[in-house]
């Protein structure tokens, strides 16, 4: 078990952050630990399949791992992080980030930003402890302290600047990244809801076309993982006005459920446009 102790000032610096190159990282990890990554065995059949890309960086994961920089902001290109990353494998991680993550990003990015949705509105609605307590079962919060498997045994004691939080699609526990450069520390957690992430989008049967429409049923069957107005029109071929006026619709008719983070807003099909595709749970 190890320990963070916060003071003051770093309860109320508390950032949350979507980190690329950790991403990429923890994938080569997946990849090579396809049984201690089972979720992502649709994904993992396909990176196995890549080559140098991939094998070039095995050797050095540790190290890849160990420096890791924690991400600057919220939304940062992979590229900015490389340039303070682990020195001498920026070419080849950017390789690995072009064969093996960039052409799921979308999909993943839409996990991660749907948890970061879910987190901010906890923390506005309910504070700080509560959401520190439902980031993973082994972080326990007492006083000035968070404590957990993955932290430090002997943990840093922030200085004021904060912490950032990073979910992550393919962590399974909890990982600080020290903070360097002058950018905080940051926390690594597992995102909620990665089962959903390598779903195949749910195929409305032909009377749910009849019913809706075939675009509309066509755009809840890509709903059954958030996505947004923007992602459904590149998928689908429609424009992003026609993709938003069906949108609109299915919302108002409950199909669909709208949340908004920053500049996007993310739809997700609501548990009864679930139970119309014949997925009532969603898994």
């Amino acid at each position: 078990m190890g320990e963070i102790r916060f003071g003051v000032d770093d309860l109320a610096q508390l950032r949350f952050a979507v980190s690329p190159l950790w991403e990429s990282v923890a994938a080569l990890r997946a990849s090579a630990d396809p049984g201690g990554h089972a979720l992502h065995l649709p994904w993992i059949k396909t990176a196995l399949t890549i080559g140098r890309e991939r094998t070039a960086l095995l050797p050095h994961l540790p190290e890849l791992e160990a420096l890791a920089p924690p991400p600057r902001c919220p939304l940062a290109e992979i590229e900015e992080e490389l340039a303070m990353g682990p020195a001498g494998h920026g070419e080849a991680l950017l390789a690995w980030w072009r064969a093996g993550v960039r052409p799921y990003w979308p999909r993943i990015r839409a996990v991660l930003e749907a948890d970061l949705a879910h987190r901010t509105r906890q923390l506005a609605e309910d504070g700080i402890q509560e959401v520190f307590a439902h980031l993973h079962p082994s972080l326990r919060w007492a006083e000035d302290r968070l404590t957990g498997v993955g932290l430090p045994a002997r943990g840093p004691a922030l200085d004021g600047g904060g912490i950032t939080l990073a979910p992550s699609v393919f962590t399974a526990r909890c990982v600080l990244l020290p903070g360097r450069y002058g950018v905080a520390p940051c926390l690594v957690y597992p995102a909620r809801a990665v089962g959903t992430l390598w779903e195949r989008n749910a195929e409305p049967c032909d009377g749910l076309a009849r019913l809706l429409g075939r675009s509309r049923a066509g755009l809840l069957g890509r709903t059954s993982t958030p996505t947004t107005t923007t992602g459904l029109a590149r998928q689908t071929g429609l424009s992003a006005g026609a993709v938003s006026q069906h949108l609109a619709v299915l919302r108002d008719t409950g199909l669909v459920t709208a949340h908004r983070y920053r500049r996007e807003v993310y739809y997700r099909a609501s548990e009864l446009g679930l139970a119309l595709l014949g997925n009532p749970s969603g898994e």
